[in-house]
């Protein structure tokens, strides 16, 4: 069974004010993805293709104007619109921009504290959870009193992950969770997550725009094309794909370095400079 389900879901926005007419945007089309448990899923395209549109949906943040959202066989939301307090707990989220997504007043500490005090904790323990977590995602400890803000871009990305932790989810959403991030700092903190799951049996719903971000890391593949998810059985295989998908390797494989020719053997007799 799966853990997370979309099921030929439509979704858009309203558009218009005061003074023009409201119409309808459609941004999804009977747009299906599945992902199970402790899988780790991309989901490709470029700038407003519909991607974070369809996390904000598989959050819940957002009801869809047609289809179903489905985790762990259920409906996502009741009959009133509500999401069960243990299915929230279930489904966290990272995201691209770490300082917009922490207040620069609170220490790290206090940012994972919210997520804990959930379960009725007293203070020696919820500082004893929170080492735990910083341990895990690789941050001293020494770091809990101070402020957020204060912390590299890396390390506050790791922080956002801890957070993402602290209630024991089953499914993270990283929407573009490392794209603000240089290169070696992507590589680590991929390696972190793919360590996580390893782990914690966690599954993910990787949404990126950036194709070399995929390999190695995701089991599956789906691009955007046209507001529906298209599954792509290898994104960088010889075989046809999605012209989204076709787009995006245009845009990156090219700048990927290839293999080095051999260099031949000199002539026994050639004439060295």
């Amino acid at each position: 069974m799966s853990l997370l389900e979309l099921r030929a879901v439509s979704h858009g926005y309203r558009q218009g004010g005061l003074f023009a007419p409201r119409t309808a945007k459609s941004v999804l089309r009977d747009a299906s993805l599945q992902i199970a448990p402790g899988e780790c899923v991309a989901l490709l395209g470029p700038t407003g293709s519909g991607k974070s549109t369809l996390g904000r949906l598989a959050l819940g943040l957002e009801r869809p104007w047609a289809g179903d959202v489905r985790f762990d066989g259920a409906p996502l939301h009741d009959r009133r619109g509500r999401i069960a307090p243990v299915t929230r707990r279930a489904i966290q989220a990272v995201f691209q921009d770490p300082h917009g997504a922490t207040s620069p007043r609170l220490t790290c500490l206090e940012v994972l504290a919210e997520p804990l005090r959930a379960g009725s904790t007293g203070k020696a323990a919820l500082r004893d959870q929170a080492t735990a977590l910083l341990r895990d995602v690789g941050l001293d400890p020494a770091l809990l009193d101070r402020l957020a803000h204060r912390l590299s871009g890396g390390q506050l990305q790791r922080l956002c992950i801890a957070r993402a932790l602290a209630p024991a989810p089953r499914l993270v959403l990283l929407d573009e969770a490392v794209n603000s991030l240089d290169l070696e700092t992507q590589a680590l903190v991929l390696g972190l997550l793919r360590e996580l799951r390893r782990r914690r049996g966690i599954a993910y719903l990787f949404v990126t725009h950036d194709l070399r971000l995929v390999k190695g890391f995701a089991d599956r593949c789906y691009v955007m094309q046209d507001g529906q998810p298209i599954e792509v059985a290898d994104p960088f295989g010889p075989g046809l794909v999605p012209p989204a998908m076709a787009a995006l390797r245009a845009a990156i494989l090219p700048a990927l370095p290839g293999p080095r020719p051999l260099r031949q053997p000199a002539a026994a007799n050639a004439v060295l400079p």
